[in-house]
């Protein structure tokens, strides 16, 4: 399939992402994640730390409710005094995600991807999550600790999570009606999701036939 884009997103000990490094890997593609922050502060000159930092201060914000629709418009140069505000920042995360999704087919996991990415021609947007016991064994078992430290830990990222996308998008992290398909890990393991996923794609642009 020709310059393919997954975005994908997913809830904390769904294993989304392996299914997107599952996914790249079958795609013969490159994988982004966390590495997007250090992209974004190559091309901007601002330190990765004040990146990570952002999100902690928009995290802070949501304490007070306060919530805003940022549309990733255009950064700002050095010399504003809002250089290195939440907004701009974010706003050089998206120019980034822009500049991959229109240079090569790739998948990017997080970062509001398939928001940024709503107008690009072949984005296909997935939901993986799963059930909160399973979500919460599989968590356990990465990070050696108990089931019931594990629900608190996934339950607690999953409100960030939820709470960040509403902050600079307006919509709903998890509503099924923002994605091109949702899919759960309980049943199914990860290469098998990844399968499913790019079938799906391939129905959307209509190659369903491709191997």
């Amino acid at each position: 399939m020709d310059h393919l884009v997954i975005a994908v997103s997913r809830t904390s000990g769904c294993g989304g992402l392996a299914v997107g490094r599952a996914l790249a890997e079958k795609m013969g593609v490159e994988y982004y994640d966390s590495k997007l922050l250090r992209m974004a502060s190559e091309d901007s000159g601002i330190s990765e730390q004040l990146f990570a930092n952002a999100d902690e201060k928009v995290k802070r914000s949501l304490l007070s409710k306060i919530k805003k629709k940022l549309h990733p418009g255009e950064v700002l140069p050095p010399e504003s005094s809002d250089f290195t505000s939440s907004q701009n920042l974010f706003n050089y995360q998206a120019k980034v995600i822009r500049e991959i999704a229109a240079n090569s087919s790739c998948v990017i996991v997080g970062r509001c991807a398939e928001y940024v990415l709503a107008e690009h021609p072949k984005m296909f947007s997935v939901f993986v999550t799963g059930s909160r016991r399973k979500c919460a064994e599989r968590y356990a078992h990465d990070h050696a600790v108990s089931v019931k430290e594990a629900i608190a830990r996934t339950e607690e990222v999953n409100k960030f999570r939820a709470d960040y996308h509403e902050y600079y998008t307006g919509r709903d992290w998890g509503d099924p009606a923002n994605y091109d398909l949702c899919i759960s890990t309980d049943h199914m393991s990860v290469d098998a999701c990844a399968k499913v996923i790019l079938t799906a794609a391939k129905v959307k642009f209509g190659e369903e036939d491709a191997e």
